[in-house]
């Protein structure tokens, strides 16, 4: 069972596919693929969205080979999708129209490192481990961390990615300085120059970070670099209650301590992580904590942190800084969703996020919560809580249909809890097709504005199309969306 998409689904037309997969096939020969499991393989997502293989994928080497695919496609109409490693969630590179898949997996060469800049230009399918294995042995590190290892930073760009060190460093919008482009005529553009800041016309670096491939192909990319720390400390902090470890955070927010990351952990999560990680974690409410700073300004942060956990009912508080330590930590809460398979040996798996703000964290997770137990479902909860995001993984069985029918209740709550609470329906997971309801909802009229601009930049609509916005017929029979 699947869940379908609720956009229409209008394949392309089979002779105008053909004409471009011979063009295509003239141009990039043995790089242009049809077999079924190369296919396969470019589609898929985390949710239960069914997997849409394109009709065909093509592999680029180089920007001019990416706008030499556009405007084949652009030429015969046919859909286009972008495809890094394939580490989204909500259904961003599945095909539902058909079309070409763009793996830009190749195209991974480091252009240039700017150390007195702090500084460097990649192109889209670098990931963020060869970034900063390139980057380590100059004191340097790129700080966005999903969790996905093998995540391509053209495609953490386009998904407007953020993760675990959000709250200090700030998501790939902080942190991408201009981006190369292709657009959907074909055009090569590069949104800005390298300076840190400018007035000069429109943002278009950031019109495009977030856009999910559905305005213009992200082929480079300049991104902000920063010194690795002198000293980095790790900590875990168990806790009576969901809101003694939630209230731990919102006060070490206020307080200003520049912690690097603030993860948030059930006692079902931990569970989870204890059992696949080899952890022997207290089975309650933890947080997963990171210091950066001088030896004597960690230590600092961790004695402040340690008092404010007391005054909220930690049960205990523990750190490391031995590199493997750390390391032992962070790997079992990357391993999170792992984990949960585990936790449910032939159950389906669904990761879902909402982001709300800070002052309204603990009450959304603690309601989350008894959401989830009363409707008799198992699915841990785990975030990035210093910026009030977090995700929560529900277990079931999808050819059990009341347990399908009980999780979609639970996501349909959570997304307007997080909108009643002035949040959103995704704080990093982005839309794809997955979330595209909600879209009304949280945006009102300004719906109408984003299909404005998608309609002004991709007029044809090959860009990934079906993707982040709800079809134009969709919303013209709404008129104007209402504001929430």
């Amino acid at each position: 069972m699947a869940m379908a998409s609720e956009q229409a689904v209008e394949r392309v037309d089979a002779t105008a596919l053909e004409s471009a997969l011979r063009e295509l096939k003239g141009r990039f020969g043995e790089r242009l693929s049809t077999g079924p499991s190369v296919r396969n393989q470019h589609a898929h997502s985390l949710t239960w969205i069914a997997p849409q293989p394109p009709d065909a994928v093509v592999f680029a080497e180089s920007t001019e080979e990416v706008a030499d695919v556009v405007r084949i496609c652009a030429a015969y109409g046919v859909p286009l999708i972008p495809f890094g490693s394939g580490t989204s969630i909500e259904g961003q590179v599945n095909a539902p129209l058909g079309g070409i898949s763009l793996d830009l997996g190749a195209m991974n060469r480091i252009l240039a490192v700017n150390e007195s800049d702090l500084d460097c230009i990649v192109e889209a399918g670098v990931t963020r481990s060869q970034i900063n294995e390139h980057l380590r042995d100059r004191g340097l590190f790129f700080p966005v961390d999903p969790g996905a290892e093998n995540a391509t930073l053209g495609g953490m760009a386009a998904t407007r990615a953020s993760g675990t060190t959000t709250v200090r460093y700030g998501t790939m919008r902080d942190n991408v300085l201009n981006v190369t482009a292709v657009m959907a005529d074909g055009r090569i553009v590069r949104t800005a120059r390298r300076a840190r800041k400018s007035a000069a016309g429109y943002d278009l670096t950031h019109l495009l970070v977030g856009s999910e491939g559905t305005l213009g192909i992200i082929t480079a990319l300049t991104l902000r670099l920063y010194g690795i720390p002198e000293t980095i400390l790790a900590a875990v902090c168990p806790f009576k209650t969901i809101d003694g470890a939630c209230n731990a955070v919102i006060a070490a927010i206020q307080m200003g301590l520049g912690l690097a990351r603030m993860e948030f952990l059930d006692e079902v999560q931990v569970r989870a992580c204890n059992a696949y990680s080899g952890l022997d974690l207290a089975e309650t409410p933890t947080l997963f904590l990171e210091f950066h700073g001088t030896a004597a300004a960690a230590r600092e942060q961790v004695e402040s942190f340690r008092a404010i956990a007391e005054e909220e009912g930690a049960l205990g508080f523990e750190w490391a800084e031995r590199v493997e330590d750390r390391n032992r930590l962070w790997k079992a809460r990357h391993d999170a969703y792992f984990a949960c398979r585990a936790l449910a040996p032939g159950k389906d798996v669904l990761a879902s996020d909402v982001c709300v703000p800070i002052s309204r964290l603990a009450e959304c997770v603690r309601e989350t919560r008894a959401d989830i137990e009363r409707l008799g479902l198992m699915a841990p909860i785990v975030g990035h809580v210093g910026d009030g995001n977090f995700h929560v993984v529900p277990l079931f069985d999808m050819n059990d249909k009341d347990e399908v029918r009980r999780v979609d209740a639970f996501l349909e709550r959570l997304v307007e809890r997080a909108l009643a609470m002035d949040g959103t329906c995704t704080g990093e997971h982005g839309i794809g097709t997955g979330k595209i309801k909600y879209l009304e909802a949280e945006h009102g009229p300004g719906l109408l504005v984003m299909q404005s601009i998608k309609r002004a930049l991709d007029p044809q609509n090959i860009l990934n199309p079906g993707k982040l916005l709800p079809a134009e017929s969709a919303l013209l029979a709404c008129g104007s969306p209402k504001s929430p």
